[in-house]
């Protein structure tokens, strides 16, 4: 596959993300499935690091997202190697092994347990991991770890992506001020489900395993899970969080620990800035859509009003055209079968409001919002008028992109 051009989406300075005290990082041309890239990373934790993490609900999940969960189950986590290029997905028992040899090697490397290392894989589905390039770049990856190599990081994972994406923030545990850094990779194959296709999170706070868990997937279900780029489900979606625990504050036990009301927000916060930098980079996308759902029975039912909207061709490829069919949205709002009150269904697009009473507005000018269609950053708001449930969709458009790279994504 040809180089793919930046994203108009792109963010205009990337984030550069500061040390943080037990986590290192280094990245490394294995020749996975890329000629000139790096293509392999690894992670390496402080002793005693706690591990959280959610993963794809996909039934053709990969041996990587397998492995993990088995991992997960002890809480600890030394390690993390990801390989871009390709998934080891549907790939038999072979699949299984290059896991485990995967996380063996490293363990060697880094003298810890295998079940201490998780594992990740991106790229095309069916074709036999070479795991021995990865085993074999291990001991080199190990010698470069270095505090500072997000940004490294954070490139060696892409596939179809046009920029890394990273996100950092900090927080007050007490009165101690604590870091989160988080990189992510996704492009296609986007409407996760429990995670992204690849994200990892760290932070020197330390924290208990479960109430890393619980917050973890609090902030999923608000970030990655309210994002969507083309409706597919990737088989390797995978959300880490590690917490080294070399930060020195009050203890905490629970989630609901008030000394990490400031934590808990910066979490979310950092996980949807990633989710948004993945719908940003949507395959061939031209236009960052954010889809605002209010009126709704309860907030489940607005969260797939939304993701009827943003995952409909019909709407998508109306926004690509710059072409203001508010019809697609009523069509979309339809077609979710959730409960709504079609005489109270108020649509709007860039803040103007196209419908009144079951109809369009008698006053309805056009103009303004076809000037908003002609902007990169859309809005669509809809008030089903049935009760308080509301959430936020966010996706891009559906472009000629979009088709000519998944017809030359294995090339």
């Amino acid at each position: 596959m040809p180089k793919l051009k930046k994203s108009p989406l792109a963010p205009a300075r990337f984030q550069k993300l500061p040390a943080l005290k037990g986590a290192r990082l280094s990245a490394r041309a294995c020749g996975i499935k890329y000629k000139g890239r790096k293509d392999v990373l690894l992670i390496d934790f402080a002793p005693g690091t706690a591990i959280a993490g959610v993963f794809t609900r996909s039934l053709t999940a990969g041996p990587a997202v397998r492995w993990c969960r088995e991992a997960l189950k002890g809480g600890k986590g030394r390690a993390i190697v990801v390989n871009a290029g390709n998934a080891n997905v549907f790939t038999g028992e072979s699949g299984w092994h290059a896991a485990d040899a995967t996380a063996t090697a490293a363990a060697q490397v880094l003298g810890c347990k295998a079940k201490e290392v998780f594992v990740a894989s991106t790229g095309v589905i069916g074709e036999p991991l070479p795991v021995g390039r990865i085993v074999g770049g291990l001991p080199a990856l190990a010698k470069a770890l270095k505090a500072d190599a997000w940004r490294a990081a954070a490139e060696a994972i892409m596939t179809t992506d046009t920029f890394p994406k990273l996100a950092s923030r900090s927080a007050t545990i007490g009165k101690t001020t604590v870091t989160l850094n988080g990189i992510a990779k996704g492009s296609g194959m986007i409407e996760p489900d429990m995670a992204t296709m690849l994200a990892f999170v760290a932070t020197d706070a330390k924290i208990p395993a479960a109430a890393l868990q619980a917050m973890l997937k609090r902030g999923a279900d608000r970030s990655f899970n309210c994002m969507t780029v083309d409706g597919d489900t990737s088989t390797s979606d995978s959300l880490i969080l590690a917490a080294t625990g070399q930060a020195k504050h009050p203890r905490v036990a629970k989630a609901s620990d008030k000394n990490l009301q400031e934590f808990r927000a910066a979490l979310e916060d950092l996980l949807i800035d990633l989710a948004q930098q993945v719908a940003r980079d949507g395959e061939g996308a031209s236009k960052f859509v954010t889809v605002s759902i209010s009126g709704a029975k309860n907030a489940d039912s607005a969260k797939r009003v939304g993701r009827a909207i943003a995952n409909s061709p019909l709407v998508k490829t109306a926004i690509a055209g710059e072409d203001a069919n508010w019809g697609r949205i009523v069509m979309a709002v339809g077609k979710s079968g959730e409960p709504q009150d079609q005489a109270k269904l108020a649509v709007s697009i860039g803040g103007v409001r196209l419908t009144e009473k079951g109809a369009r507005r008698p006053d309805y000018d056009e103009a303004p919002v076809t000037a908003h269609m002609k902007g990169k950053e859309i809005e669509i708001a809809v008030d089903l008028g049935m009760g308080r449930g509301k959430a936020t969709i966010w996706t891009c458009d559906l472009t000629h992109g979009y088709i000519a790279i998944n017809g030359d994504y294995r090339s």
